[in-house]
């Protein structure tokens, strides 16, 4: 049987990548290499590394064009999307040395024991070790970036299964690593689907394994590596994210952040908003209707079209199918469409905005509403009698990924923030909005308390404690049992 495969593009049909996914042998070949390549690594001088750092992320600023065409080509995202991923990641290696210096950089105090010796009381950082980085498609170049470069940084070697959707992308991204001076081994590259994945995490070797992934592969990961505590496992999943608005906001202002929210990137953002609350008023009403008016005036297109669509194709038929299929469900549960699902004709993975109105549809359907997970442009909306309610419905899911206020007060946000239970939420934003100096992770089934983003050097290193002395202690320590 071949366990060959391709990276196909959903613009054109092309195939960017073709090769064979790693078996059981190549993974070993890999990690024995990452092993050996580790303990030079991890010698290499901070400074060398940060050097390198930055050639990469000047050889993504010099090759931008590039690799942001490649992303609309492999997964069809629109270019302004791909350039703003791309824009991003060249902003991750800046970050993410600032982040080690603030948050992992040694420590020394300062004390002295009882007889006066100075004692020095440190804090060391050493890296993990091999770390499995696991990538998506939605990202594939920022996302597993944001875990590649400071468990780079740190003084890791890695080992990258990116999304098998992704291979052209992944490929790009190590070979400029490799053009940017870091040794081959302590970056390698490893083709393959969930097999592959799972060959990799059994390996003995790996200390630790990073997913940027959905609920059900973080599960999986998790159980398998039961009875494994000495692997560090940081989880990056979906969400179930709710986006609630009150009657002080404007219309039309409501329905721009809400549709940017639910939308961008055709839905196919971990942060999109997935449902919508409102509260059972005229102005709610005036609210749902200028948001269906407004997602139905954004153009859907092809990465490159002219003029530019504000939406793209998903990644795949396959994704396109499987968007389908949740629309089809929702509807099952009660669901009424304000604006149907549309699968563009002979444009098999170009998928227009749904919005359905889930107000009517009893507590055990709102329910379901907020245990799925999908990945695409559907929206669900929602009206509740107050606040507090809409607050409880917005909460009403296992996910916690990221959550927005529209409206209110601080002290109203405040509630909000302290009720919702996500791990990023936002004020008068979008649900999407993130930024490069802050954490980036999720509550409940959307993380494992690993936040990335500024945060992901904390899961790149261990500290080491010391208690040092210039000589031995010349008391007698068991004077303290007299």
């Amino acid at each position: 049987m071949s366990n060959s495969f391709t990276s196909v593009s959903p613009v054109d049909g092309e195939t960017l990548w073709q090769g064979d996914s790693a078996d059981r042998r190549e993974v070993q070949r890999c990690m024995e290499k990452a092993a050996a390549a580790l303990g030079n690594w991890r010698c290499t001088s901070v400074d060398r590394r940060i050097e390198i750092l930055r050639r990469f992320g000047a050889e993504l600023t010099a090759r931008k064009v590039e690799i942001s065409t490649l992303i609309s080509r492999e997964v069809g995202k629109l270019a302004w999307d791909a350039d703003g991923e791309v824009t991003a990641a060249i902003a991750k290696v800046e970050n993410s040395i600032l982040a080690q210096e603030q948050r992992r950089s040694d420590l020394v105090m300062e004390s002295a024991d009882p007889s006066g010796t100075p004692v020095h009381r440190k804090i060391r950082y050493q890296p993990v070790g091999v770390s499995l980085v696991l990538g998506p498609f939605n990202f594939p170049l920022h996302l597993p970036g944001g875990q590649i470069i400071p468990a780079l940084l740190a003084g890791n070697a890695v080992v990258f299964k990116p999304s098998e959707q992704a291979m052209a992308v992944a490929k790009w991204m190590v070979d400029a690593w490799h053009r940017s001076g870091l040794p081959e081994d302590v970056l390698q590259l490893l083709p393959g689907a969930v097999s592959t994945a799972q060959l990799a995490i059994n390996a003995p070797e790996v200390a630790a394994v990073f997913l940027t992934g959905g609920r059900d592969a973080g599960n999986a990961i998790h159980r398998q590596l039961a009875g494994r505590p000495d692997v560090l496992l940081a989880l990056e999943l979906g969400g179930n994210n709710p986006i609630v608005t009150l009657d002080s906001v404007d219309p039309e202002v409501a329905a721009r952040i809400i549709s940017f929210s639910a939308f961008i990137s055709s839905g196919q953002r971990c942060t999109c908003a997935r449902r919508a609350i409102f509260l059972s008023s005229e102005a709610a009403q005036k609210q749902i209707e200028s948001l269906v008016n407004q997602t139905q005036e954004l153009k859907s297109g092809m990465p490159f079209d002219s003029p530019a669509p504000q939406i793209g194709p998903l990644v795949s038929r396959a994704a396109a199918a499987s968007i389908s299929d949740a629309y089809a469900h929702l509807v099952s549960l009660g669901c009424k469409p304000l604006l149907p699902l549309r699968i563009v004709e002979k444009k098999d993975a170009l998928v227009e905005p749904a919005i359905l109105d889930a107000t009517d549809i009893g507590a055990e359907a709102i329910r379901e509403v907020g245990e799925m997970e999908w990945f695409g442009p559907i929206l669900v909306v929602q009206r509740t009698v107050d606040f507090q309610q809409a607050v409880e419905a917005a909460a009403q899911t296992p996910y916690g990924l990221s959550a927005a206020l529209l409206g209110g007060s601080e002290k109203l946000f405040g509630q909000f923030v302290g009720q919702v239970g996500a791990g990023v939420v936002n004020w008068n934003a979008p649900t999407t909005g993130a930024a490069g100096a802050l954490p980036f992770g999720g509550l409940g089934a959307s993380g494992n308390h690993r936040p990335a983003g500024f945060f992901a050097t904390d899961f790149c290193s261990d500290p080491v404690a010391s208690l040092e002395r210039a000589r031995p202690v010349l008391s007698d320590p068991w004077d303290i049992a007299k």
